[in-house]
C-alpha cells in the first residue's frame, strides 16, 4: 500500500497494522466495552493499546470523510466540508475515556504547531456529558473546536470509515476531502506528525515521513 516503492519496511508495515485494524474492529463490534465501560471510563485494557491500528490510503483508494456538521461545544456551527483546501485531523473522544486523556496533550501540542502550516484540528465529542467534556478541554488546554455528540449519531455518520465503538480514534483527511490515514486507539505526536507530513509531502509541502518520526518524542 505504500507510495514509495523504494521503502519496503514501510509497506510491510501498512499490511501489518491493516491486520490489527480488522482485528480491532471485529473485538470492537463483540465487545464494545473495550472502548467503554457501563461504568463511564473506558477499560484498562484499550489503554494497553497505545496504537491500536493504523492504516495509510494511497490517493486513489481514499473513501471521502462525511460531510458532518453539527453544533460544538461552544454553541457555534461547525461543517467538515467548510475545511476543504486544509488538511484536517478529525479525533473522536470522549471525557469518560482514559486512553482520549493520555493523547489530549499530544494532539493539543500538534493543533498548535501545524495552525501556521494550515492544518486544522477537530474534534468529535461522542456520548458524553457537557460539563465533563468542558472540564477535559479546559484541562488539557485543546485549542481546537470539538463537535458535540452526546447521543453518537455523528459517531454513526462515520461509519465504514470508522469502527462505531472505537474511541478513542483519528482521521488525518487531505485538503480533497479523503481520508488519508487512520489510527484506531490512542495516537502518539510522533505518529501524527508523521502521518500529517506525509500528506503535506503530496502537494510539496511539510516535513515528510512516517518512517523518521514514528517511536521518537
Amino acid at each position: 500500500m505504500s507510495r514509495d516503492t523504494d521503502r519496503p519496511s514501510r509497506r510491510q508495515r501498512w499490511v501489518l497494522v491493516a491486520m490489527v485494524v480488522a482485528g480491532i474492529a471485529v473485538a470492537a463490534v463483540a465487545w464494545p466495552g473495550l472502548w467503554r465501560g457501563t461504568s463511564q471510563e473506558s477499560s484498562s485494557s484499550a489503554s494497553d493499546l497505545p496504537e491500536a491500528g493504523l492504516a495509510w490510503y494511497e490517493p486513489d483508494e481514499r473513501d471521502s470523510v462525511p460531510d458532518v456538521e453539527g453544533s460544538t461545544l461552544g454553541g457555534e456551527r461547525l461543517a467538515l466540508a467548510d475545511l476543504r483546501g486544509h488538511i484536517v485531523v478529525v479525533n473522536v473522544w470522549g471525557s469518560w475515556c482514559a486512553p482520549c486523556r493520555e493523547e489530549a496533550p499530544d494532539l493539543a501540542r500538534l493543533a498548535r504547531e501545524t495552525r501556521a502550516e494550515g492544518v486544522r484540528f477537530v474534534g468529535l465529542d461522542t456520548r458524553d456529558n457537557k460539563a465533563a467534556a468542558r472540564a477535559f478541554v479546559d484541562k488539557y488546554k485543546i485549542p481546537y473546536p470539538s463537535l458535540y455528540d452526546p447521543d453518537g449519531s455523528l459517531m454513526v455518520a462515520f461509519n465504514g470509515v470508522i469502527p462505531i465503538n472505537a474511541v478513542p480514534s483519528t482521521l488525518v483527511v487531505d485538503p480533497d476531502g479523503g481520508v488519508a490515514a487512520r489510527v484506531v486507539g490512542k495516537v502518539t505526536y510522533a505518529t501524527l506528525r508523521g502521518l500529517v507530513d506525509d500528506v503535506q509531502a503530496e502537494s510539496g509541502g511539510g516535513r515528510g515521513g512516517v518512517d523518521g518520526r514514528r517511536g521518537s518524542a
